[in-house]
């Protein structure tokens, strides 16, 4: 289905800076497009080759909104991509930028920016984890970041090419100058974006959903229904989600139900007989993340050499240690996986044994 981008008056229409052609990115950013928006992509060379020529691939039918069985198909002549910083700039002033990277590439990615930060926008960072807004606010400035989260599900198919697997939401913080108007364009974007008080409870409260069953996963090379088979190893779940909780509290944090997303049940089930919260806490696991394997273990077994543990996890870890609050299974699970992600133990060692991983788990308890 060819798009076909509606008129907005030029005081609704956003100049968006976005980093990357992901899935995020992509989702956002020709969610954005198809809405009447100008959007501005920078990427790598040959991205931007391949998707100069044949523009973007966005099948959202499961949203009954949308009216459509087809798949949008936006044309290139409907945005622009650039590969390099400094030439998106020239495409300014903008609004907002939209800031979806791996937690792992936010160091890099803004030593990068440092030398324009009095040309760039707010950024709207929408990346997994609890430090990235920080990280941005220390190196470009307080002014030029806004707390973000995304919930819904988005699968990549391939280079500009998505599908959206589930429909839930955005969560935008109140607080920054443009966090109403901002809310008002990515909702009328069909990207079901509310408005949050709170940052800090808003970006754990994500954080909590993509604990589960991740890095278990990825470290005995199991799925999350085998995981939660598994009486000892949903035990440990739940361990580790009481020791976030745990965490959130000494930092008078509350947990809040994000779009799409009841986190308040997650944490009231966290607390009640393992009988009880097994079921609930199971389907979780098995439909939060669509059909894909826990990131984990994408990354894992992709041979990248990198893990986003040290960001959700390794946070937990780090905030712990600031407030007195023991998290050893966290500190356990994510030495494991650090350990695996830069070959210092074979991928072999712990692949479909729990015992072993629960041994090291008790180790760490003991310590």
């Amino acid at each position: 289905m060819q798009s076909s981008i509606p008129n907005l008056k030029p005081t609704e229409r956003l100049n968006v800076l976005v980093f990357g052609a992901g899935a995020i990115g992509t989702y956002f950013g020709g969610s954005l497009i198809l809405a009447g928006h100008n959007v501005i992509f920078v990427e790598q060379q040959k991205i931007v080759d391949e998707l100069r020529e044949r523009g973007l691939r966005l099948e959202l039918t499961i949203d009954e909104r949308r009216k459509t069985k087809d798949a949008f198909i936006v044309s290139p002549r409907s945005f622009v991509m650039v590969s390099s910083l400094e030439e998106s700039l020239k495409f300014g002033p903008f609004d907002v930028a939209l800031f979806a990277l791996k937690s792992f590439d936010t160091a890099v990615a803004l030593d990068g920016m440092k030398p324009f930060a009095d040309k760039l926008p707010p950024m709207l960072c929408l990346s997994n984890g609890v430090e990235n807004e920080q990280l941005i606010a220390r190196e470009l400035g307080a002014d030029k970041v806004i707390y973000g989260t995304v919930t819904s599900a988005i699968g990549r198919r391939g280079v500009g090419d998505i599908v959206l697997e589930k429909l839930r939401g955005v969560g935008v913080a109140a607080g920054h100058p443009l966090s109403e108007k901002l809310v008002a364009a990515l909702d009328g974007a069909f990207l079901n974006c509310q408005l949050y008080p709170e940052p800090h409870g808003m970006k754990w409260s994500k954080m909590l959903t993509n604990l589960i069953a991740n890095p278990t996963s990825a470290i005995l090379n199991m799925t999350a229904a085998q995981v939660f088979a598994n009486n000892k190893l949903y035990k440990l779940e739940i361990d580790m989600l009481s020791e976030c909780l745990a965490v959130m509290a000494a930092q008078n944090l509350q947990v809040t139900d994000l779009p799409g997303t009841p986190v308040k049940l997650l944490a009231l089930a966290a607390k009640f007989p393992l009988w009880l919260s097994k079921p609930f806490l199971s389907r979780a696991a098995g439909s939060g993340r669509g059909a894909k394997m826990p990131s984990f273990h994408i990354d894992l077994y992709s041979g990248r050499g990198q893990s986003e543990i040290e960001y959700l996890h390794g946070a937990v870890v780090r905030a712990g240690r600031e407030f007195n609050v023991p998290t050893p299974v966290n500190a356990a699970l994510t030495e494991t996986l650090l350990a695996l992600t830069n070959k210092e133990i074979p991928l072999e060692e712990y692949a479909n044994q729990p015992e072993k991983l629960l041994s090291q788990v008790k180790s760490k308890k003991l310590a």
